[in-house]
């Protein structure tokens, strides 16, 4: 019997782990995809046609789509930039087949239904919300900043995210897929811009905390500036048991072990961004219900000439399915 399993993130993070689970045909794959994008291409789109950002949804759409390699290269298709202001340079194909479809079909969850048939998708993409919103935090100096990408490229660090408007109706039928869910999972992704955005929504976080399902926390390889600087596993999962009022307490963490190469290492200390390290075992034994699964998931460890410090999808798959398995015993 097929176990079903709930993804909760955005960005690069959730299409990362959807692409690596896809692959196991005894899972039921749901992703619910945070909504709150409101920089490039994604951003001139909803300010121009008033949808929501594409972006993040044609991701994951593409990374669980049975013929990823052509379609991924046809819908990350990139307009050149011809004209300033351009009009449809800088545009996706894909983020502009989402626009047309939420026309023709009457809606942005049709798109969605719809492009995931023509690509034939294996599983599920749900947004977190239809309502067109906006993150706000406060910083610890008291500063506000409005939206995702003023947020993400805030040098001082983040006390409390909210909305604009503060309250936000999720999609129904998130709740619905996570009440009937095995196994339920956060990350990776941008903590107060990709993850976050979904947890603080109220029903939510109230639905993840009322369900038996096994709740895993798969933490992110590095920092990010501006959002999560000097963050250790710890901090990670503390942020978001406040945010969320202690509503949600995870079963299982996911922590990567492999060591950064010295290169890549350089460039990312470049921009600020440093590995998230376990810094105290026993607080973090304190803050998880059943085990910290270190394991080595970098993806330099399966391609050398990787530019980026992401998870490896079939590593971190494996990974999942190994909780999965212990949970079934």
């Amino acid at each position: 019997m097929k176990k079903k399993v709930v993804c909760i993130g955005g960005g690069t993070g959730l299409s990362t782990l959807l692409r690596g689970l896809k692959k196991y045909d005894d899972i039921d794959i749901t992703a619910v995809v945070t909504m709150m994008d409101d920089g490039g291409s994604s951003g001139r789109l909803k300010e121009e046609f008033g949808i929501l950002p594409p972006g993040d949804v044609r991701n994951c759409i593409l990374a669980l789509a049975e013929k990823e390699d052509i379609l991924t290269k046809i819908f990350q298709y990139r307009f050149p930039v011809k004209t300033q202001p351009p009009q449809v340079g800088g545009h996706s194909l894909g983020n502009l087949l989402m626009v047309a479809l939420s026309d023709l079909y009457g809606g942005f969850d049709k798109a969605i239904s719809k492009i995931s048939e023509i690509v034939s998708i294996k599983g599920k993409v749900l947004p977190i919300t239809l309502q067109p919103a906006q993150l706000v935090a406060v910083l610890e100096d008291g500063t506000v900043k409005y939206g995702e990408t003023n947020i993400s490229s805030s040098k001082r660090p983040i006390k409390k995210l909210l909305f604009n408007p503060k309250k936000i109706k999720h999609y129904g039928e998130v709740t619905t897929e996570i009440k009937q869910s095995d196994l339920i999972i956060v990350g990776p992704g941008s903590l107060f811009t990709s993850i976050l955005p979904n947890l603080i929504i109220k029903e939510v976080a109230d639905t993840i905390s009322k369900t038996d399902a096994v709740k895993v926390y798969v933490c992110n390889i590095m920092t990010q500036p501006g959002e999560t600087d000097g963050f250790s596993v710890e901090k990670h999962i503390e942020t978001i048991y406040e945010h969320t009022k202690n509503k949600i307490r995870f079963d299982y963490v996911v922590v990567n072990i492999s060591k950064i190469p010295k290169k890549l290492y350089k460039k990312y200390e470049k921009q600020n961004s440093y590995p998230v390290e376990i810094k105290d075992m026993s607080k973090l034994s304190r803050l998880v219900n059943k085990e910290i699964v270190k394991e080595k998931l970098l993806s330099t460890e399966t391609d050398p000439t990787a530019k980026f410090a992401r998870h490896d999808p079939d590593k971190l798959a494996d990974t999942i399915v190994k909780i999965l398995n212990k949970e079934r015993k």
